[in-house]
């Protein structure tokens, strides 16, 4: 590997690093917004959101420019298109951080509702998936990564156990419709957290192993 090479892919990896701090602080930001809702609060993220889309089209032509200049190769090809498609990742998960503070922000009007523990708890699943997921990256660990796919089906079950509570609430208690139903898509968007923090975990498995497990067991 030539030191320019060794030099652009260096500042790649640093890039990366940086957007997904800026998406995990964000997110954690929209999940505590539920319990302190404000009505500004969702422009405040969305404009978080519009940096952290900078940084994916940056991120994008650094990797075009790279594969035109270097035409990488094996390991050094895998790592510039798991990044792309890392990044990718990563500015979904900011749109739906924005979609959960867009969430808190309703619940300003309507009836006061206590955040449920599982929904707490299911947050700080799908959370630590994404940070575990880009520690994978960041060690080369495709067991860590894979360990990280493993989890997502407990965030699917505390899913769909919130949305049965939520259910039952609204059928028991009219006035909670409308709060509900906020966290219901909250809900819905947090367990989508968990299935991108999946793919980028898969994609950290291709990049060391060579293996492409999308679609298929990965035990």
């Amino acid at each position: 590997m030539s030191i320019h090479l060794t030099r652009d892919l260096d500042g790649l990896h640093r890039s990366l690093l940086s957007m997904c701090a800026m998406v995990e602080e964000m997110v954690h930001k929209a999940v505590d917004g539920l319990a302190k809702p404000s009505e500004e609060f969702a422009g405040e993220l969305a404009r978080q959101d519009d940096e952290i889309d900078r940084c994916d089209v940056q991120i994008e032509e650094e990797c075009l420019k790279i594969l035109a200049l270097h035409q990488p190769v094996a390991i050094d090809l895998r790592r510039i298109s798991t990044v792309m498609k890392i990044t990718g990742e990563l500015e979904r998960v900011a749109d739906l951080g924005v979609h959960i503070a867009e969430r808190a922000s309703g619940l300003v009007p309507g009836t006061e509702i206590v955040v449920l523990d599982k929904f707490k708890e299911m947050a700080r699943i799908a959370l630590e998936m994404l940070h575990s997921a880009i520690d994978a990256y960041v060690a080369l660990d495709s067991e860590l990564a894979r360990n990280v796919c493993t989890r997502d089906d407990i965030v699917d079950e505390l899913n769909r156990e919130i949305i049965q509570e939520l259910v039952e609430a609204m059928q028991h208690s009219p006035d909670l419709v409308e709060a509900s139903m906020h966290l219901f898509s909250a809900s819905r968007h947090v367990e989508r957290v968990a299935d991108h923090a999946t793919n980028i975990a898969e994609d950290v498995v291709y990049l060391v192993e060579g293996q492409i497990i999308r679609h298929r067991s990965i035990l």
